[in-house]
């Protein structure tokens, strides 16, 4: 390739080159399945999956299949795309739907991608990454729940609440407005807003093309007449995903119920969802983009109002650097500079490292981290990546990525198992859409400062053969072998992260089952330490992990830091294990349920956070997470210390909340010198 289209090239993320050199038909098979793509401009048959189930065949391994590039996608193969720009000022492309300083998220052809790198004031364009929600672990179906903790109630009495401050959350499943932990004595919501990025029953948004806006009238006209209607309330404002135990109910239950942690704040929803009414995912998103339009309408609701929020993400991504560089951390990042805003994000559920019992796959949920150091020119390291055997299909793209520092130059072998090493990848080159002798495809990229930070990038893609939804064939099962082979050398450390399928079956066929499902590392391989979420990594965001209050621990899926860049994440730690709350969309007799996991820690911060808020107002989200860390309670036995499990200890609400009150108290000593 010239130097001048490899320059070109180089602003795209690897990932979107590997989506822009495949025809038109991968792609809509693959955006069935992939939440990056979409397809737009024509009617398609509307599967519900039981029909994509009972489509698919698998085809035995076929070792004459011709080795081959894709070719190129028809323009209605869509992707959200994040644009950096080197003047914010300029106006570049028609697919823009909102911008924060340097960066766009926009949504553009695949087609529209090379014209677009060649624009000079774009700096890079990046692929969202996938969200991923970190399954909690459902401890209780049929919790009996108890109206708010006693320590709570002498909380609330020390320090009065008030609604005079917003709590936003962005989660999935879906909110069960009506269910009594959300109505307040004259039995109406506290859900002000509900935006459902997934429902076309009511009108989107502004500024926003998807999605429906439920309004506090809507919601409340819902509650007035259900009863007469014999259904509830949330069958006539339906929502896109309604699911028993709804994970976001159970999430806004304990940051803003009224057994919760900020009883008094109104509550506005983002649902990340897709569109049940034909189930049909080609035509939906559920990535970073999504989250950051969710963010942004959720700032823009708290500006309209002039309240202070304090907002909750309990989903993560595993994808980019771990070092806030990523667009979705920068774009969060540069919003909570204002006063009045705070965000709280869960760090995720892949701590656990190694099996406790015999049956137990915890840490395949778990392994998600590598590093070394290759020590120096001319040696070698080698990672040893798992897909999925004991007779499951991986019909899932597995992804790999590697960073290191600028100084080094490493190249990059692959060995499939029972196959021939692929390689080496040196440095600026790359294998896209390379079919192997199964059938299958790999894709590996090896850049040098990429355009986020300016560090060296090396992308690994495996995927399957999309080619006729009739016949695909799988993910290779078994251990991949990568190695990494010092070039030159200076400092030799590298982070690797695989990022996380959302584990799914899609039937069986003969004697296999088909499956989206997760690769991790080999207990080798894996260094549990690196493990939060990307998201959790940005600057000013509060990354909380999971206590165990009952055992006095860490609880062992609850996930570690530091960021690559090695700043102190996860800050703090709240009770997350068997946590009571509401259980969504449940009948009336059983409107409680426990879970367990980083996901119901984060809220309880975030009902901190929006106290803390009510105030002060004016508290930035910096001076949020400085008292949380100042105030925060190291674990029995243990020193004030941050530590990669646990940050700087639990949270401690009534020091926060004090804290919150005297910061302003200054005392001018002047003249007593």
């Amino acid at each position: 390739m010239a130097n001048k289209d490899y320059n070109i090239k180089q602003k795209i993320d690897p990932k979107l080159r590997m989506y822009e050199n495949c025809e038109q038909k991968i792609n809509e098979v693959r955006a069935h399945l992939n939440s990056n793509l979409c397809v737009t401009g024509k009617e398609l048959p509307k599967q519900r999956d039981s029909a994509f189930q009972n489509s698919m065949k698998m085809l035995p391994m076929n070792s004459k299949l011709k080795k081959t590039h894709f070719k190129k996608p028809s323009s209605n193969i869509c992707s959200h795309v994040f644009i950096k720009l080197a003047d914010p000022k300029k106006n570049i492309l028609s697919g823009e739907i909102v911008r924060k300083g340097s960066l766009v998220s926009a949504f553009i052809p695949l087609t529209h991608l090379n014209t677009l790198a060649k624009n000079e004031n774009v700096v890079g364009i990046e692929v969202p990454r996938v969200l991923k929600l970190s399954e909690p672990v459902v401890t209780n179906r049929y919790a009996n729940k108890k109206q708010g903790s006693n320590d709570l109630k002498k909380l609330r009495k020390m320090y009065p609440q008030k609604n005079n401050v917003l709590i936003g959350l962005i989660d999935v499943g879906g909110f069960d407005f009506a269910h009594p932990d959300f109505l307040d004595k004259n039995g109406n919501t506290r859900f002000l807003k509900i935006w459902d990025q997934g429902s076309s029953f009511r009108k989107p948004p502004a500024k926003f093309r998807y999605g429906s806006e439920f309004l506090k009238e809507h919601l409340n006209n819902a509650i007035k007449h259900a009863k007469a209607a014999g259904v509830p309330a949330v069958a006539l404002e339906k929502q896109s995903t309604m699911s028993i135990g709804s994970h976001g109910t159970h999430v806004a239950s304990i940051a803003g119920g009224n057994s919760g942690v900020f009883s008094e704040a109104d509550i506005v929803g983002v649902t990340i969802a897709l569109n049940k009414a034909d189930l049909d995912r080609r035509k939906s998103f559920y990535d970073s983009a999504c989250l950051v339009h969710a963010f942004h309408y959720l700032l823009e609701v708290a500006k309209k109002l002039d309240r202070p929020i304090s907002i909750n993400i309990s989903l993560g991504t595993n994808g980019h650097a771990h070092d806030g560089t990523d667009a979705a951390s920068h774009w969060i990042n540069s919003e909570l500079a204002l006063p009045g805003r705070c965000v709280c994000v869960a760090a995720g559920n892949a701590g656990q490292e190694k099996a406790l019992t015999e049956n137990d796959q915890g840490y395949i949920m778990g392994r998600i981290h590598t590093s070394g150091k290759i020590e120096a020119t001319g040696l070698s390291k080698d990672i040893i990546w798992t897909v999925a055997g004991n007779g499951i299909s991986d019909l899932s793209e597995n992804e790999l990525e590697i960073w290191y520092p600028p100084q080094d130059r490493i190249s990059v072998m692959i060995k499939p198992p029972g196959l021939d090493w692929i390689g080496p990848v040196k440095p600026n080159e790359f294998i896209e859409n390379q079919q192997l002798k199964d059938g299958s495809f790999i894709s590996i990229y090896n850049d040098l400062f990429h355009f986020s930070n300016g560090n060296n990038y090396i992308g690994i893609y495996l995927s399957p053969n999309y080619k006729d939804e009739n016949h695909l064939i799988a993910v290779r099962a078994g251990n991949w072998q990568v190695r990494l082979t010092g070039e030159d050398i200076r400092n030799g450390e590298f982070d690797g992260w695989i990022e996380r399928d959302d584990p799914r079956p899609l039937g069986n066929f003969g004697d296999k089952q088909n499956w989206n499902f997760p690769s991790f590392f080999a207990e080798r391989s894996n260094v549990d330490t690196n493990s939060i979420s990307s998201l959790a990594c940005a600057n000013y965001v509060i990354a909380v992990g999971n206590y165990d209050d009952k055992e006095e621990c860490i609880n062992i899926s609850s996930s570690q830091g530091p960021t690559r860049d090695k700043r102190n994440k996860p800050e703090v730690i709240a009770t997350g294990t068997n946590i009571t709350a509401a259980k969504g969309f449940s009948s009336a007799d059983d409107p409680w349920i426990s879970m367990t996991g980083t996901s119901m820690a984060s809220p309880f911060v975030c009902g901190i956070a929006a106290w803390m808020l009510s105030i002060d107002k004016n508290l930035t989200a910096s001076q949020i997470q400085g008292i949380i860390i100042r105030t925060s309670s190291p674990l029995p036995g243990s020193d004030y210390k941050w530590r990669d499990d646990c940050g700087f200890g639990i949270i401690n609400p009534e020091a926060c909340l004090r804290e919150a009150k005297n910061i302003r108290n200054k005392k001018d000593i002047t003249h007593d010198y």
